[in-house]
């Protein structure tokens, strides 16, 4: 388990069940989970979700989020736009490991549309359970940042 413990986990409606399921199995594991997502199915818009869960972790009050969307492309263009945040959305475990290990990715977002759930608690571990190498990546991670 990366060194990271506490994850805040938000969605719009479209992704309500698989970010609930995704919050027991992660608390289960032995994080400290802090969902800010929506609890009815009523239409409601990813970028505030995605901006809300940015910024509780670019203020520090969460190692690294999780979101959820359709699609998970909306959510993430709107917690790319809070300063420090480097989210991507992943649809595989490999991708997950490596937006962690090369690109110090502090957000993972999944489309609860596109993803099963077997597939998303998957890609979470993953995601979770790889750490940043540093190394030549930092440099990069520096130029993403606007450091370099």
């Amino acid at each position: 388990m990366s060194a990271s413990k506490r994850i805040v986990l938000s969605s719009d409606h479209a992704a309500i069940d698989l970010r609930q399921t995704i919050a027991k199995h992660i608390e289960a594991k032995g994080y400290t989970v802090t969902d800010i997502g929506p609890t009815t199915p009523e239409s409601t818009h990813y970028p505030k979700h995605g901006a809300a869960a940015a910024n509780t972790v670019a203020k520090g009050d969460a190692d690294l989020g999780i979101i959820l969307c359709g699609t998970g492309q909306g959510i993430m263009m709107a917690a790319n736009k809070v300063p420090g945040i480097r989210c991507g959305v992943c649809t595989d475990t490999f991708s997950a490991s490596m937006i962690r290990a090369h690109n110090n990715a502090n957000m993972l977002s999944i489309g609860a549309r596109v993803t099963g759930e077997g597939l998303a608690l998957e890609i979470v571990d993953a995601f979770l359970g790889t750490d940043f190498e540093g190394g030549r990546h930092a440099t990069r991670v520096d130029m993403i940042e606007g450091d370099a």
